[in-house]
């Protein structure tokens, strides 16, 4: 279905400081429009601060509800990377995650 870039440009003004949970919804109505359903979900937060472990059970619970999975399918952990790279350097903040998705 493309890349993120595809479906939500940089430049369009509309994205800017939109809320992550919405974008997340439409692509979750976009993979499901497609025929397929989402399954595991799998993501790793880098970031030297804030410390996000008071955070993650939040998280898990926000993503499967928005994902219309149990939170038992969602693993998120976070890394500081210590104090290597932008992110260790408290510049910025990086994600990786993979999802499953299978057919209806």
């Amino acid at each position: 279905l493309g890349d993120i870039g595809k479906h939500f440009p940089v430049p369009d003004a509309q994205y800017k400081g939109i809320d992550s949970r919405k974008l997340l919804r439409h692509v979750v109505c976009l993979v499901n429009q497609h025929g397929y359903v989402v399954g595991n979900i799998d993501a790793t937060i880098l970031a030297q601060r804030p410390k996000l472990a008071g955070y993650i059970e939040t998280m898990r619970m926000n993503i499967a509800e928005d994902c219309g999975v149990d939170v038992g399918f969602v693993n998120i952990k976070a890394t500081t990377e210590e104090g290597l790279g932008f992110t260790g350097e408290g510049l910025g903040i990086a994600a990786h995650s993979v999802c499953t998705i299978s057919q209806k």
